[in-house]
Parts: structure tokens; C-alpha cells; sequence
């Protein structure tokens, strides 16, 4: 399926949410990569390249069958299906845990697609969760800067490319974008998170705590916040806070990459000093 933002942003955050600053806390290789293999649920709604029932009737085979969708799309492209076959047939790729393939497709037709510059932008954001699924930041990055050339207030693209430039460890460049989301949307929590983590990675502990008590005030049940909070509480050597932010955003996310890194920090708590 189709993994919306927030699916994916949970991914690339529990990669970014590592603990850092000395000790030897696990950092997940490729959560959201992981991600592509399960079933993810679909926005809902996507950005239209095209109108008409063909590409209706395609898209609306992406919820529940993929490789319907594919081999639909590649047949209507055939017959002059246009933007609306190429997009419908790379999402079907996403769908079916293809990511390299779909976010080259993606981003292509992003470059070339006559639409408007707003469902450019949006074909872009797609391509960035496509490279971010793929692993690769860095492609994530670029195609996340064309689609801000065409939508340069997009908070979802600005953040987007925060958690790739993260994902690089380019904290100070992260942060910049960051801050430019909460400029422009400061009630999103997931980008007060964020801005913890980029802050905690720069070594300002005290600055991230207040972060990340700012994303909890907005969304008191928000996973990554409670794993950031977890580990800043570890840091400055509240054991049991970190023990008790983490269990708690297992709870709230059992199957996610986010308790995935979680359970992990639990261990290594558990095993004390000599194993981290």
C-alpha cells in the first residue's frame, strides 16, 4: 500500500531518534525501508496528474491490490495513458515494495509532468517517501528541494526534508528546515520532535528537552516523542523516566519502528553500563 506521511515519517524518525552523545544505544538501519514490506494504509487522498475514469478506477485499485493496479496502468499507458498511467503504475511499484523503482519513476515524472506546480510538488513529496523507503536520504533530499523550487512553503516537503537531512546527520541544515515548519505550522508536533532530536544531536540537551516537552504538551500520546524524551531523560540520568517514556511509546506503537528502537534502548538499559 501506500504509506502516508506520518506511517513514514514514524520510520525515518526512529532511524534519526538515535541515542547518541557517547553511549552506544542501537540506531535501526533502514526503518523505513522495513516499512515498504508491511501493509501500510493509504492516504487518502493522492494529487491528480490527470482526470477521467481510467485513472480513477487505477488508483482506487492501490488500496487493495497493487499488481492489479501495475498491470492495469502499463496496459492503459500502452493505449496513451499519458501522466496519469505513468503515475498510477509507480505508485503501484511503491505498493508493492518497490521503492527504488517507484521513486525514480516518481521523481521523473515529477520533473516533466505538465501540472500545475502544486501536483508537481506533491509527485515530488511522493518521490521523497519513495527514496526515503529505499534508503536513500540523499536522493530524498534532492527531490525534496525540486518539489520546495515549485511549493517553497510546503511544511510536509520542508519536513520532509529535515528528517532526510537527518537521516545524513546534517543536524544544523535539518534544523534550519525545521524551524521554518514551526514558523509556519508551530501546532505539529512531529516537527517539535524533530527539532528535539536535531537539537540533542547538536549537544543542546536542556534546548531538546524543551522541545520535546513542547511536541508532548501538543500530542501527549505521540510515540517518537516519548522515545526523544526517553532518551534525553537518559542523558541527563533519569533511568527510570527513560524506562518509563519507552514502555509507554511501546504501548501506543507496538508494531512500528519506533518500539522497535524503543525495546532496544529497554535492553541496553537493562543490561547496564558495560553493555553500551
Amino acid at each position: 500500500m501506500i504509506p502516508p506521511r506520518s506511517v513514514l515519517l514514524g520510520a525515518a524518525l526512529a532511524a534519526a531518534l538515535a541515542l547518541g552523545s557517547g553511549a552506544t544505544f542501537l540506531v535501526m538501519q533502514g526503518p523505513a525501508a522495513e516499512a515498504a514490506d508491511e501493509a501500510l494504509p493509504m492516504p487518502p487522498s493522492l494529487p491528480r496528474l490527470s482526470q477521467g475514469p481510467e485513472y480513477e478506477r487505477c488508483l482506487g485499485l492501490l488500496r487493495g491490490d497493487p499488481d492489479e493496479a501495475l498491470a492495469q496502468a502499463e496496459a492503459w499507458e500502452a493505449n496513451g495513458g499519458g501522466e496519469g498511467a505513468r503515475h498510477c503504475a509507480a505508485l503501484a511499484l511503491l505498493g508493492m515494495g518497490e521503492a527504488p523503482r517507484a521513486a525514480e519513476r516518481l521523481e521523473g515524472l515529477a520533473r516533466v509532468s505538465r501540472a500545475g506546480s502544486g501536483a508537481r510538488a506533491a509527485v515530488f513529496a511522493q518521490a521523497v517517501q519513495a527514496w526515503m523507503l529505499a534508503g536513500e536520504a540523499g536522493r530524498a533530499f534532492a527531490a525534496a528541494t525540486m518539489g520546495l523550487t515549485l511549493a517553497p512553503a510546503d511544511v510536509d516537503l520542508l519536513l520532509d526534508r529535515a528528517v532526510a537531512l537527518g537521516t545524513l546527520g546534517r543536524y544544523a541544515e535539518a534544523l534550519e528546515d525545521v524551524d521554518r515548519v514551526i514558523a509556519l505550522a508551530p501546532s505539529r508536533a512531529e516537527a517539535w520532535v524533530f527539532r528535539a532530536a536535531a537539537q540533542r544531536r547538536l549537544d543542546r540537551v536542556d534546548q531538546a528537552a524543551s522541545d520535546v516537552d513542547r511536541a508532548l504538551a501538543l500530542a501527549p500520546d505521540n510515540a517518537e516523542a516519548l522515545l526523544e524524551r526517553g532518551i534525553i531523560r537518559q542523558l541527563k540520568g533519569d533511568v527510570a523516566g527513560a524506562r518509563e517514556d519507552w514502555e509507554k511509546a511501546v504501548s501506543l506503537a507496538p508494531d512500528s519502528p519506533t518500539a522497535d528502537l524503543a525495546l532496544q534502548n529497554l535492553a541496553l538499559n537493562e543490561a547496564g553500563p558495560q553493555r553500551r
